[in-house]
């Protein structure tokens, strides 16, 4: 069974959320703050945070932060939650590491569905390991690993996704909407600055093997396959 780390302030969305994710088959953890959200994840280790943007003390945006610069919980999906509807909200907590967001008030299917996509994404694949290498990025689909010359390189669940379907189609355009579509599904709420900002996060950690994705005004990015 898979162990959910629920961070939020509201006593009913936390019992709402615990509620019905238990239902669905998960193991739920909960907590109020920031502080006690930190300490959850050091100690138990859950598979996916279900995180509030306006906490008490250590806002959820700090939470995001700090478990992103942690290798040991870098690669841990994130699925935000926020009350703010503006673009630039979701647009932060995507700059800092989160693999999604869902705005309040929220549809529990929504978040059910969700959490159960960037769980399924996040799994190595039980197929044989297909290993692409384009130049000295190598990336690992059965371990979802990626390296750049000598360093291993953690990536998000989206970012993985993202650049795994640039590698795969390497030194052809995809377009902006089919490329969150071939990284987040079907029932992915995106937009074009969505894609951007994982994009300019992927090219940043990869360093000097960043300048491999090309922007095409206009229409999407691709993957320079010249050695």
């Amino acid at each position: 069974m898979r162990t959910l780390l629920i961070v939020d302030d509201e006593p009913e969305i936390l019992r709402v959320l615990d509620h019905n994710l238990t239902k669905a088959g998960f193991v739920v953890i909960t907590a109020k703050d920031g502080e006690q959200a930190l300490e959850a994840v050091r100690r138990h280790g859950p598979d996916l945070v279900i995180l509030d943007v306006m906490l008490p003390g250590i806002d959820g945006w700090d939470v995001c932060k700090r478990m992103k610069a942690d290798p040991a919980t870098a690669t841990t999906p994130i699925l935000m939650l926020t009350a703010r509807a503006e673009e630039e909200s979701r647009i932060l907590g995507l700059e800092l590491g989160a693999d999604d967001y869902v705005t309040k008030p929220f549809g529990l299917r929504e978040v059910i569905a969700r959490v159960k996509a960037l769980l399924r994404r996040s799994e190595p694949s039980e197929d044989t390991p297909e290993v692409i290498r384009v130049g000295k990025l190598v990336l690992d689909s059965g371990r979802r690993q990626v390296r750049a010359g000598d360093r291993e390189i953690p990536l998000t669940t989206t970012e993985f996704d993202l650049l795994r379907a640039l590698v795969v189609a390497r030194g052809k355009v995809i377009a902006r909407e089919d490329l969150i579509l071939s990284a987040r599904g079907e029932d992915s709420t995106s937009m074009d600055r969505t894609v951007d900002v994982h994009v300019a996060s992927i090219r940043r950690k990869l360093g000097r093997h960043g300048d491999r994705i090309e922007t095409v005004r206009g229409v999407g990015y691709r993957l320079n396959a010249d050695p």
